[in-house]
């Protein structure tokens, strides 16, 4: 019974949930890294190791790396019978709040051009023309 239930413990302590609304898997370590999956917030994962920027998890039958950041200890969902979006709940997530929002919209920031931004979806293999066809160093 001991043996039980350290390997509960041991499950818990690596499973690790998606703290973000989406975020590819990757096949290695690193930004250029070809995608093998994609993940969703919310999402269980097992925690292989971390290596700091990149942690290798398992996510059913795939093992790659997604960013470190990208993870939580705890699982961040949004109810389906509230009025917020999983982008505000991955922001809440990261300890970014409405109210916090607000403070920056009366100081005169506009999140608009952010918010456009990030709608924008350029895959991995355009970036890496990108980089190769401007000669840019392949840094993470």
């Amino acid at each position: 019974m001991l043996c039980m239930g350290f390997l509960v413990f041991a499950q818990d302590r690596n499973t690790r949930y998606i703290a973000v609304q989406k975020t590819p898997l990757k096949e290695a370590a690193g930004f250029l890294s070809k995608d093998i999956g994609n993940l969703s917030l919310g999402d269980t994962v097992t925690l292989i190791r971390d290596n700091g920027k990149w942690s290798q998890v398992k996510s059913g039958n795939l093992t790659g790396f997604v960013p470190s950041a990208d993870l939580s200890t705890r699982r961040v969902l949004a109810s389906s019978s509230s009025n917020v979006t999983a982008s505000e709940v991955a922001l809440a997530g990261k300890g970014f709040s409405p109210a916090m929002e607000m403070e920056y919209r009366r100081n005169g920031l506009d999140f608009s051009a952010v918010d456009s931004m990030e709608k924008i979806n350029i895959s991995t293999d355009e970036l890496v023309k990108f980089v190769n066809d401007g000669r840019l160093a392949k840094g993470e």
